[in-house]
């Protein structure tokens, strides 16, 4: 037998699933909050002229739509696939989008909610970190509250004294306030609390130089410009500067660069960036919970506009129905577009149905996992939850419960949350009982807020303090969950 290589073929079979344009619609669409749902209809509207906004204009048939359908629109079964057999009037229904659960007079109104915070809030959250004495606390407090919008405090600490003496009752010594603001001036950003612009940019090269560790002559010579030259630098006396620095002119105008890059506006610059991340949260469910322990749940769809088939398009189909076996090369080809039209009309309005029954599907089952939470809005209560519990409770996938749950958000009695709150990683114990970890955060800060400060507890001693509540986890899991919320360990505590 001749020896030689030999080729050897195999055959395999390979399932590939590829989404239909319409899959890939309605996907597109269960990904949209509220208000950008708003806005692609609104294209869509404008796009095709087969769709139009309208409702019925028999209230006793609106009502009728709501009650015979689950979903509170109705049933959409007319086959548009193919137009052969010409429709007519009678054949295309007005389809339309009711919003479950909710009459027209009883809409809820779009609630602004913005997750950013007030410079002020920021300066008293970092108030918070600092250990500091309560008299200590009220000063820098004061001090926050007397900062202009640049950040800077243009207020002598003698007549903060007397104000604090006057307004708030809490005696002081100037001494008192320098301690105060040296603190504050510590805060971020850099340059916070200076009272003169010099000031201010002289607290940012000293960060500086504090972060970098190491000598840079650059930025020694960038203090000594703003300490010893500032007035020469404000009147823009370069030479006179370069002669007493006796520095060359490049490095001078690095100097001089490096200076322009500070911020005179800390204050401000900080009001800007809130400003910029500021958006308007709109949320997708209201969820309504009542005395009785009833828990009802709508979707925000005041601003989403109803949706029919157009009435024009409808009477275009039935003139071209009357004269079917005289038609030219024309009208065919004008049937053809009224096809196009109407199958995507169709198809956008079965997807903004299919992403309502998805959503209020989803939104109803994290209602029943997480039930005590709605009821008492207590967030110790929600329960261990993952995307697939969801996914299992609704038969719907996993990666479907993931796009439903990305920028959504829910009204509740006690606030607006976005679906992702609501999903709480699990703990199990040796003994097979799972924990939220939610929780055991909870209690481990609250823990450590009420120790001695002089004496903070160690990551064994809070483990021991937590197996005694209830919680038995492991030092290493005191730690990990420690350190997620940003607590430094015993000794930088004290």
């Amino acid at each position: 037998m001749a020896q030689g290589s030999r080729q050897i073929q195999s055959q395999a079979q390979q399932q590939v699933q590829t989404l239909s344009p319409q899959q890939i619609l309605v996907v597109k669409l269960l990904e949209l909050p509220a208000v950008e749902l708003e806005d692609r209809i609104h294209a869509e509207l404008l796009e095709n002229p087969a769709l139009e906004e309208g409702r019925e204009e028999s209230a006793a048939d609106e009502y009728s739509d709501v009650e015979g359908s689950e979903d509170g629109m109705d049933n959409a079964s007319t086959d548009y696939d193919s137009l052969n057999d010409y429709l007519t009037e009678d054949d295309i229904p007005d389809y339309k989008l009711q919003e479950n659960n909710r009459s027209q007079d009883d809409q809820p109104e779009n609630i602004p909610f913005s997750e950013s915070t007030s410079f002020y809030e920021i300066l008293k959250e970092q108030l918070g970190e600092r250990n500091l004495t309560e008299h200590q606390s009220e000063l820098v407090e004061y001090l926050i509250g007397s900062l202009d919008d640049d950040g800077l405090l243009r207020k002598s600490l003698e007549s903060i004294c007397d104000e604090l003496a006057i307004y708030a009752g809490v005696e002081s010594t100037e001494e008192e306030l320098e301690e105060a603001l040296c603190i504050l001036q510590d805060f971020d950003p850099a340059g916070i609390g200076a009272r003169t612009l010099q000031e201010c940019l002289l607290l940012q090269i000293c960060r500086k130089k504090d972060e970098e560790r190491t000598p840079n002559p650059i930025l020694e010579l960038e203090e000594r410009v703003i300490r010893d030259y500032y007035e020469e630098f404000t009147r823009k006396h370069w030479e006179k500067i370069i002669r007493k620095l006796d520095v060359d002119e490049d490095t001078f105008n690095e100097v001089i660069s490096e200076i322009t890059k500070l911020n005179p506006r800390p204050g401000a610059s900080l009001g800007e960036t809130i400003g910029r991340n500021l958006q308007q949260i709109i949320p997708d469910f209201i969820v309504e919970t009542y005395d009785d322990g009833t828990i009802n749940v709508s979707l925000n769809n005041r601003n989403v506009p109803e949706l029919r088939m157009s009435r024009d398009f409808t009477e275009m189909v039935e003139e071209h129905t009357k004269n079917k076996f005289n038609q030219t090369k024309e009208s065919k080809e004008a049937m053809m577009f009224l096809k196009q039209k109407m199958d995507a009309a169709q198809g956008f309005i079965d997807a903004i149905k299919q992403r309502q029954n998805t959503l209020m599907t989803t939104m109803q089952a994290i209602i029943d996992l997480q039930r005590p939470f709605f009821l008492e809005g207590d967030e110790s209560l929600l329960k261990p939850m993952i995307l697939k519990d969801v996914a299992e409770r609704t038969g719907l996938d996993i990666s479907t419960i993931s796009r439903v749950s990305n920028s959504k958000y829910v009204q509740t009695n006690f606030g607006i949350y976005q679906l992702k709150f609501f999903f709480v990683d699990g703990y199990t114990t040796e003994d097979g009982e799972e924990m939220s970890v939610r929780e055991i955060r909870k209690i481990l800060k609250e823990c450590i807020d009420s120790e001695d400060k002089k004496k903070p507890l160690t990551d064994d001693e809070l483990a021991e303090i937590l197996k005694e509540k209830g919680y038995p986890i492991a030092r290493r899991t005191v730690a990990k969950y420690r350190q997620q919320l940003n607590i430094p360990v015993a000794r930088l505590r004290k």
